[in-house]
């Protein structure tokens, strides 16, 4: 039996309300959407991996560095983010969609990479780990699914975040979670990058753990509990609901 293609799409741009250009922000040395390529090109299972991002000309520097990087790039609506989604989906392929965030530069690869075996051991609608930290867990979702988010979202943070379709509608599809065990005593550690503070941490943790190459969960959780400062640094931001909307009409 051929096994399902695999397309990860990195949705990003460079417009931020909270902290503009963070796309392209440098942590050790790379550009923060470099790391979350790298990392997204490693998760096992992934066949493909397209650059999401918008037709804006403050965003064509994203698609060269995908470029660059052997990453395939798209460039699509600058709000309605689900039709950026199955537009990349439609001129790219693939039976399931990892949706990586280009705010995560500590997406995890070998807590996702189970996290795509489990989603083609239970061919579930929609898929993700649970347990692990805000910032290092992707969405798996088939393109059926996508395809009907698609075609039936009518709210404004439905087509702004993607899958909040899917998760309203447990009674038409099928949801599945894979519960992680892993010893982290910062059980509100946030690992995404939303505003300054986010980036300071990200900036202090790249610099004590990057060398060449992704490195795992585990060793940010032991520069954090070596020096429990860190933590501090963005505890008091508040993570947006997926029923937030900037624009509240489309």
């Amino acid at each position: 039996m051929t096994p399902p293609a695999v397309t990860a799409i990195i949705q990003t741009r460079m417009g931020s309300t909270r902290l503009p250009g963070k796309a392209l922000l440098p942590l050790a040395g790379l550009p923060l959407t470099a790391h979350v390529i790298e990392r997204t090109m490693r998760i096992a299972g992934v066949g493909q991996t397209v650059i999401a991002t918008t037709t804006g000309a403050e965003d064509r520097p994203l698609m060269e560095l995908a470029r660059e990087m052997g990453c395939a790039a798209f460039a699509g609506s600058v709000h309605d983010v689900l039709e950026r989604y199955y537009l990349a989906w439609r001129e790219f392929g693939g039976d399931i969609i990892v949706r990586v965030t280009g705010d995560n530069p500590f997406t995890d690869v070998a807590y996702n990479s189970q996290a795509v075996a489990f989603a083609i051991e239970t061919g579930a609608d929609l898929c993700s780990v649970a347990g692990i930290p805000l910032g290092t867990a992707v969405e798996i979702f088939t393109a059926d699914a996508l395809a009907r988010a698609y075609e039936e979202s009518a709210e404004p943070h439905q087509r702004e975040h993607v899958s909040p379709f899917i998760k309203e509608h447990p009674e038409r599809f099928r949801i599945a979670r894979k519960q992680i065990e892993i010893d982290n005593p910062f059980p509100g550690l946030r690992l995404t990058i939303d505003t300054p503070e986010d980036f300071e941490l990200a900036r202090s943790l790249y610099e004590a753990l990057y060398r060449d190459g992704p490195f795992p969960l585990e060793a940010v959780i032991a520069e954090i509990a070596r020096r429990p400062e860190l933590a501090a640094l963005n505890a008091g931001i508040t993570q947006r609901a997926m029923t937030h909307s900037e624009h509240g009409t489309r």
